[in-house]
């Protein structure tokens, strides 16, 4: 892959990128942080790349955001701080509360069943693609999703 071709993949999936990474990890920051370390490993082992560039960079991020947990102490999600509303809208303006129930909920779910869920249903990515990208069987992509979506439902009831 060349490097302007690269670019060109980056730019066309850094957005949904760094919500994917903002929602597993609540904290905007760290998100960038993380996102810029995938992106380093993407580039260094790009030359040899081939198949689809969006699936490859989640699954190179997803890592990088285990790898930082493993890392570091268990994080603490402040799900009352301002970088956990821009998750389902990066959309800055008063419109970011109208998310704020779901975004407190997703801080609630487990590291696997949010990732299930984000990929799912905010970057709108097949089992299959999930599956790859967390490295587990299909079906515990599903469990993680039919699990999560009930904890979701629990804890958006009023």
């Amino acid at each position: 892959m060349t490097r302007e071709r690269f670019i060109s993949e980056v730019r066309a999936c850094q957005g949904q990128l760094r919500r994917f990474l903002t929602s597993l990890c609540g904290d905007a920051a760290l998100a960038d942080d993380i996102a810029q370390e995938a992106l380093v490993r993407a580039y260094v082992m790009s030359e040899g790349f081939k198949g689809r560039f969006k699936s490859w960079l989640f699954k190179i991020a997803y890592n990088c955001f285990i790898d930082n947990l493993r890392r570091a102490a268990p994080p603490s999600v402040d799900i009352d701080a301002p970088s956990a509303m821009h998750v389902a809208s990066g959309d800055e303006s008063d419109a970011a509360f109208e998310h704020e129930p779901l975004q407190r909920a997703l801080a609630r779910l487990p590291e696997k069943e949010r990732t299930a869920v984000v990929l799912h249903y905010f970057e709108d990515l097949p089992v299959k693609e999930i599956a790859a990208i967390m490295t587990c069987p299909a079906g515990t992509v599903k469990y993680y999703l039919s699990i999560g979506r009930n904890h979701l439902k629990d804890y958006l009831q009023p």
